[in-house]
């Protein structure tokens, strides 16, 4: 009888604040959704790392004729066949180096116009314009200032790039995005919270008179304070049900039924469906508890049990 009467309640007080039980559950909806959404990103990057960063390359590019009356680096002139050697030679002797790979002319052209074929500006190329290089694989990509030291300012070398840098910008501004996301998400769920504190408030009031009877009769202060903290619980509950689904939504229609099929995007390693799944226990717990608790203390300030 008294599970079945709080059971009542519950249904009771969620329909008799249906606006503020319904405007809990969209916040707190999209706030854990948030949350969720930032987690995954978190995993896309640090998977995306995993995947890049064991691919990088150091690029030695060496001057060619056209940099030789152009770029200051090149001064000396296009890089000759001793030069070569040399730089070769002693790339290969560094303890830090686990790969040397030559791109010639020729293949750095056929390479540029496979990338960027559709760019204006492929169709003036021609390949005694591009530079040879030499690709480097190193043994921990952390390394790439002693191959730009020894290298750096170099005869016959134009300059030393490090793919690393590159991503490193662009991690640096998904990391940007994630923390924009939480901080978003931080907002959402002190909205939520200020909810949930209010939807139980006014829920307190509405029954204070119940609520007097059941003192008068001798009931303990859990049992007349378990229909309010169920009521924000089911709420939470459902929201963080319905942030589940928009998870798992994202990920097929946008990764497994978008990005994934794209040709452009090919390269990029993203997460699995393990990825999610093992977040949505996580965020129906966060939805069941953090609900309960914020009633419970508010309950604490508003009802006198």
């Amino acid at each position: 009888m008294r599970a079945q009467f709080v059971l009542s309640e519950i249904g009771v007080g969620l329909r008799r604040n249906l606006t503020m039980t319904f405007a809990v559950i969209v916040s707190v909806a999209l706030s854990l959704a948030l949350f969720g959404g930032s987690l995954l990103m978190s995993d896309q990057v640090n998977t995306m790392k995993g995947y890049w960063y064991d691919k990088v390359n150091v690029s030695v590019f060496l001057c060619n004729k056209s940099d030789a009356e152009s770029d200051p680096n090149c001064a000396k002139g296009a890089v000759t066949d001793d030069q070569k050697k040399e730089i070769v030679a002693d790339l290969k002797k560094m303890t830090v180096v686990e790969k040397v790979t030559y791109e010639s002319q020729d293949q750095a052209y056929k390479h540029y116009k496979e990338q960027f074929g559709d760019s204006p500006l492929a169709a003036s190329l021609t390949p005694d314009q591009m530079q040879e290089s030499y690709r480097i694989k190193l043994k921990d990509p952390e390394k790439y200032q002693v191959i730009a030291t020894a290298f750096d300012g170099r005869d016959g070398v134009q300059s030393v790039q490090d793919q690393k840098g590159i991503l490193d910008n662009l991690f640096g501004l998904l990391n940007g995005m994630n923390w924009a996301a939480r901080a978003i998400m931080a907002l959402m769920l002190v909205v939520a919270l200020m909810l949930i504190v209010n939807t139980v408030r006014v829920s307190a009031f509405s029954r204070r008179r119940e609520t007097g009877i059941m003192r008068l009769v001798g009931a303990s202060g859990f049992y007349i304070q378990a229909p309010f903290i169920m009521e924000a619980a089911v709420a939470g509950l459902i929201g963080g049900s319905v942030a589940c689904a928009f998870l798992v939504m994202a990920r097929y229609f946008i990764i497994d039924h978008g990005l994934a099929l794209s040709e452009k995007l090919t390269l990029i390693n993203f997460i699995g469906w393990d990825a999610v799944l093992t977040k949505l226990p996580l965020i129906l717990a966060t939805s069941l508890l953090m609900p309960a608790l914020a009633a419970f203390f508010a309950l604490r300030k508003y009802l006198k049990v």
